[in-house]
């Protein structure tokens, strides 16, 4: 009997399930225009046809085609930043497709399309009113095309729905008839772009352009990439971070079936194999001596006392507002430490690349935040002019910041290079888990005295971090502040009469970076809690303690009554069960959160609703901002109830999903997700700003079933067991 090699990649085995469900009914309705043509199979293609500007691509048959700069990793940019496009364009959404813009191109062409990173919550915050004048540009030299067909003034004519219309002679013409005039048009002067109360499909809720295909799986992830004679590569890296290779011995593996090379990596050694499991399976059989250096003899528990010492040590003052020394003297005196570990990004997609290196050009085919910086590593990587280098981006399969550096991309093209054949070099997941750019370890110290009032006479709160600029490489943070380690603490909302805000740039040879929400993700947490503890020293309700303390903050008096209305504050809730409230500003928006749990008598914690209240001044999509809030949360669920990073003898601990515990189907709970937009010219970011207020009122509502106050995450190391309210 001869068995068949089984082909079952994703996306065949996405195709193979639906068809053999014979009729599968998906239970879900699509808001909006269901009809929407998917995202293109092969997004980095730069589409023949005409092209109305670098952002816009219209086909005979009126297919448009809308260009994104920045990289879809689940947080809806696909759909959100055509929309903004479209709105100006005044196209027929159904026939709206979206493809990824192209690096190269934006080398090319003297970076035409201005912002390719994608972070910060920054793709409609800070890309809006380019896209909208591109699109105002494009509908302007269509509506010019027209008018000079029919020899009337361009004011005579109206764009709307894919077509131009000439009301007086009852006469249109199609998009696509006038696409080829249109292009070759100039305009005497740019067309203002329109104001919110003018928007007819920005703020409606439309499904996302991206799903279908990756519903049924003809959407193409790095780790779908295959190329003709393509090779395989896997990674062994030095456990310790710094560490080298002392020596290794190739000939051990190269004998092995289909293994064709072993290659020196930043870092570590890259074996080749004509299959992954074969690279995979001779790198760890790959005998191999480290130099692990002295950061060996380190560990978690010596960290967390290294940073609980830092904060007796010299810092610099980020913030001074009154005699902070003087409050403290008197008042009703409440002090807390908060600490919180390193946490990895643990993307689903491990980090991927594939490459090749020929004839003086690289390709290279990957998911990254920054395709821009991609290309420029890939050309000085392979040693040629980045006029030289073609990035395909392909869609994520997670980032939360960790896809903004390339690390993979880099071992890649190194191993291509050496070989001459494509390669696909992929990380297991506990080269990813083990091999991260971490969220920095932190302690957080609050001292605040309360006046006989109730209000804050004085507040002083000092943070001990390590810096991500450092640790980038970026060099060192010369005033010894850096923004992200004291954000959401020096622009904390609260009145007080006194406040100071301590840094202290505390750093190990952990690497650390950009991890969702950022600084505000500790920082939230530390003081979210330590507000609440201070409401309870005061012996006031939580709630109306903020309220109190926001009484010059307007916008978050808003969120904040929404918040309480919409989560049933003061509503009586079971024994053993409790809720928490927490509110914060991060990249221009206000989340406020209110949690409710159920705690055993056991110490187990069942979140059992999650309430959020989101003013970001305005909304492309109120689907996406719903989507992105509930995937804020789960992210910050997992890692408050369970994610640290240990390290031992200098070397991560956790490799897997076994050992670092993501939030499952039955922990999320119900989320509901309410807006209350301020409008005028505030444009917030999404993508983080529902992360940092989940762990501070998720911690709020346990204190408020249990009594037990959580100062140190994760949650699951802390015993809650018999410590009903």
């Amino acid at each position: 009997m001869t068995v068949q090699p089984l082909d079952l990649s994703r996306r065949r085995f996405l195709a193979v399930s639906l068809s053999a469900a014979g009729g599968l009914a998906l239970g879900f309705s699509l808001p909006g225009p269901a009809d929407a043509i998917p995202a293109a199979p092969r997004p980095w293609e730069e589409s023949p046809g005409r092209e109305i500007n670098a952002w816009i691509l219209i086909e005979p048959d009126d297919t448009v085609v809308l260009r994104v700069a920045q990289s879809e990793m689940g947080e809806g940019i696909f759909t959100a930043l055509p929309m903004i496009l479209a709105e100006e364009l005044a196209c027929d959404w159904r026939k709206v497709k979206a493809e990824y813009a192209s690096a190269s191109r934006n080398l090319r062409d003297n970076n035409v399309y201005k912002r390719m990173g994608t972070g910060g919550s920054g793709a409609v915050r800070r890309s809006r009113e380019f896209l909208q004048q591109a699109g105002a540009s494009a509908r302007a030299r269509l509506v010019q095309a027209a008018a000079e067909r029919w020899g009337v003034a361009p004011e005579a004519c109206q764009a709307r729905d894919g077509q131009v219309l000439h009301a007086s002679s009852g006469r249109s013409l199609r998009y696509g008839e006038l696409a080829a005039d249109a292009a070759r048009l100039t305009l005497a002067k740019e067309p203002a772009i329109k104001t919110p109360d003018q928007y007819t499909l920005m703020g409606k809720p439309l499904a996302r352009l991206d799903t279908p295909a990756k519903l049924d799986g003809t959407a193409i992830f790095g780790i779908d990439i295959r190329l003709p004679g393509m090779l395989y590569a896997a990674v062994v890296t030095c456990p310790v971070f710094g560490g080298t290779v002392k020596s290794y011995d190739a000939k051990a593996v190269t004998s092995r079936r289909g293994v064709k090379a072993v290659v020196p990596v930043p870092g570590g050694l890259a074996v080749v194999a004509d299959r992954f499991w074969r690279a995979k399976e001779a790198a760890a059989a790959l005998p191999v001596t480290w130099d692990e250096g002295p950061a060996a003899a380190t560990d978690s528990k010596a960290f967390a006392a290294e940073y609980r010492a830092a904060l007796d040590g010299p810092a610099v003052t980020a913030r001074k507002d009154g005699d902070v020394a003087g409050g403290l003297a008197g008042g009703k005196r409440v002090e807390a430490l908060y600490e919180v570990p390193h946490l990895a990004h643990a993307p689903m997609e491990p980090l991927n690349c594939t490459a090749h290196v020929q004839d003086g050009k690289v390709e290279v085919w990957l998911g990254t935040q920054n395709p821009d910086a991609a290309l420029q590593l890939a050309a000085k990587t392979a040693g040629v002019p980045p006029e030289q280098v073609e990035v395909h981006n392909c869609f994520l399969g997670g980032g939360f910041g960790r896809r903004a550096v390339n690390d993979e991309l880099a071992q890649a093209v190194l191993v291509a290079k050496a070989v001459g054949q494509p390669v696909k070099l992929l990380w297991t997941r506990e080269e990813d888990m083990r091999h991260d750019r971490y969220r920095p370890q932190a302690a957080i110290r609050f001292q605040a005295a309360l006046a006989a009032d109730g209000s804050i006479a004085a507040l002083h709160a000092r943070t001990a971090v390590g810096s991500i600029q450092r640790s980038l490489g970026w060099g060192k943070v010369e005033s010894g502040v850096e923004p992200s380690a004291v954000e959401g603490l020096v622009n904390a909302p609260y009145r007080a009469a006194a406040v100071q805000v301590d840094c202290i740039l505390k750093n190990t040879h952990v690497p650390v970076m950009f991890w969702r929400s950022v600084g505000s993700s500790q920082n939230a947490f530390a003081m979210e809690s330590f507000i609440d503890e201070l409401a309870r020293a005061a012996g006031e309700d939580s709630y109306r303690f903020r309220r109190k303390l926001l009484a010059d903050r307007p916008d978050f008096i808003a969120v904040l009554d929404t918040l309480a209305e919409k989560g049933d504050w003061g509503k009586p809730m079971p024994a053993g069960s409790g809720r928490g409230i927490a509110i914060h500003e991060a990249f221009g928006t206000i989340v406020g959160e209110v949690v409710e749990v159920a705690v055993s008598d056991k110490g187990e914690v069942k979140v059992t609703r999650v309430v959020a209240a989101v003013d970001c001044g305005h909304v492309v999509n109120p689907l996406t901002v719903a989507m992105q809030i509930e995937s804020a949360v789960v992210y910050g669920l997992s890692a408050a109830l369970f994610g640290a990073i240990t390290i031992e003898k200098g070397a991560v601990v956790e490799g897997n999903f076994d050992a670092y515990p993501v939030a499952r189907l039955a922990d999320t709970p119900p989320i509901e997700t309410h807006l209350v937009l301020s409008g005028g010219t505030k444009w917030g970011g999404i993508g983080e700003p529902g992360t940092p207020p989940i762990a501070p009122a998720l911690c709020n509502a346990i204190f408020a079933a249990t009594g037990k106050r959580i100062r140190n995450l994760p949650i699951r190391d802390t015993d809650l067991a018999n410590g009903r309210t």
